[in-house]
């Protein structure tokens, strides 16, 4: 029988992941299984351990994926396995997320837990909004409710006449659904209808937005905007500061969810450039990059590498995998001395050049057709060609190369495997309709994609707006039936951005 694990209650923010703790990211990383909910940020699980078990249990409201005493049995059955478990609530566990049920239930069953609070939604989404939930001009006291109590509860716990009788700021969280009667409690009970309210939904994220009223009115001025879950109304005199101190500013991707397919290790420039216009980046990598099975082709390549009069490459992992092979066999880089390089777009030939190596050939447009061409053009009859190339790449260039009776040898310095990628959360999002756009960047991010996700939900994207890199990816897409709604005019990431900023502008989120 195994000893028994830990489980970490932790609490990681209202939305934006940026906004997590030090100790959360921690414990994540060493978890063996993270249990989370909806409103987690997808990006916190990019910390999780490559082999972690990733459990999604989201609710929404009037609508529970897993019951509360299901989750609970969760956390029991992988802690008795003797697991580290991460259980990553949205804001603080503490405050309305019923982390003290679930310690409650791993304490009657004699496992270890752990309490990690986070940034309270109550605090956090008034402060993105610009109101700071004290102000000793405006009040002395901060009081938060929740707005959403047990269903099966006969009578409401919530004391209007004590609330109306409070001069500082309420702060009613999950209350949207019971805004009207929240409002009509405390001014039958004696608040003013003139009290300053704000209703700010979706705080820190991509997507928040916020009303301001009068108590007497923002339940209609909410519902006029289409105000939905999950947002924080705030009440009190320090509502009036939002217009002076609202500091966040929408960018051109703001209220947009893009998922980014890309391996882990290669989506941090997208993902920068999505949160820097304010889109939410989601990370569903389904791709990862794995060493050759054998090296006896890329080392004897090495061994006389003076033999070739061009290097070519196709990808930036391709230049890190060859570079990071000469360094483990000590091949002295002087030995590329009269090498012409060529690299089949901008991306690529950046590697390089941060390297130190000027770049021959770069051809104008980013494909293996154009890169084809442009060799076939600048290499001689005498002169021999050196492939550095991923296992799966497109044969088009070693058969064009072949037919003109030029002198190759294609080794393989990595190789590109499917991720083993949670697809519940994001199937789930896809249902709900809360993604805007779907990004692949090659072939394989869009034949992996469908795989994890399987044809059979294929119809669940098709709100989402699909963007490819390239003609090449857009072409495998519609062969695997998923529909390409554009394609980037440049074959870059900086390309892949300016299409989605384009489609945003042509349909901005309301």
């Amino acid at each position: 029988m195994p000893n028994k694990g830990k489980v970490y209650i932790m609490g990681v923010g209202p939305g934006d992941y940026k906004l997590l703790t030090l100790k959360a990211v921690e414990s994540i990383k060493k978890a063996d299984v993270i249990v989370y909910d909806r409103l987690v940020n997808t990006k916190i699980l990019s910390f999780a351990k490559k082999d972690a078990e990733l459990v999604y249990v989201g609710k929404m409201p009037d609508y529970h994926i897993v019951p509360q005493d299901a989750i609970n049995k969760i956390l029991l059955e992988k802690a008795s396995e003797g697991k580290t478990v991460a259980r990553v609530k949205g804001g603080d566990p503490f405050v309305f997320g019923r982390g003290g049920e679930e310690a409650e239930y791993l304490y009657e069953h004699g496992i270890e837990f752990e309490i990690i609070p986070g940034i309270s939604s109550a605090i956090a989404v008034p402060a993105y909004a610009g109101i700071p939930v004290t102000h000793r001009d405006y009040c002395s006291s901060l009081h938060i409710i929740t707005g959403h109590e047990r269903p099966d509860k006969e009578e409401s716990s919530l004391d209007f006449a004590a609330l109306a009788k409070l001069d500082g700021t309420l702060i009613f969280l999950m209350g949207i659904k019971n805004l009207s009667n929240i409002a009509e409690g405390l001014i039958k009970h004696g608040k003013s209808g003139a009290t300053p309210a704000a209703v700010i939904e979706r705080g820190t994220t991509h997507n928040q937005r916020s009303v301001v009223g009068t108590l007497a009115d923002i339940a209609a001025v909410a519902s006029a905007a289409g105000i939905s879950s999950p947002a924080v109304t705030v009440i009190g005199e320090v509502v009036h500061l939002k217009s002076k101190l609202e500091w966040v500013k929408p960018g051109k991707l703001a209220g947009k969810s893009v998922i980014i397919t890309r391996a882990r290790e290669q989506a941090s420039k997208l993902v920068e450039r999505i949160e820097e216009l304010s889109g939410e980046a989601i990370e569903f990598p389904v791709i990862k990059i794995a060493e050759p099975e054998d090296y006896s082709l890329f080392d004897h390549a090495l061994e006389q590498v003076e033999h070739y009069q061009w290097l070519v490459f196709t990808s930036v992992n391709g230049v890190e995998s060859f570079f990071k092979r000469m360094r483990l066999k000590k091949t002295d880089i002087r030995r590329l001395a009269g090498i012409k390089l060529c690299a089949v777009g901008e991306a690529t030939a950046e590697k390089l050049y941060d390297m130190g190596f000027n770049v021959d050939f770069v051809p104008e447009s980013f494909t293996t057709e154009n890169l084809l061409k442009g060799l076939l053009e600048r290499v001689s009859p005498k002169e021999k060609v050196l492939l550095a190339r991923a296992d799966i790449a497109n044969p088009i260039l070693s058969k064009g190369l072949s037919s003109n009776q030029i002198e190759f040898d294609e080794i393989t310095v990595y190789r590109t495997l499917i991720e083993s990628t949670d697809r519940n959360g994001i199937i789930n999002r896809f249902i709900v309709g809360s993604i805007d756009f779907i990004t692949f960047t090659s072939s394989s991010t869009v034949s992996n994609f469908v795989t994890i996700l399987g044809k059979e939900n294929l119809n669940e994207i098709e709100k989402a707006k699909v963007v490819c890199i390239g003609p090449v990816t857009a072409k495998t897409a519609e062969e695997l039936g998923v529909k390409v709604d554009a394609i980037a005019d440049a074959y870059t990431i900086e390309g892949l951005v300016d299409k989605l900023v384009e489609l945003a502008e042509e349909s901005p989120w309301n």
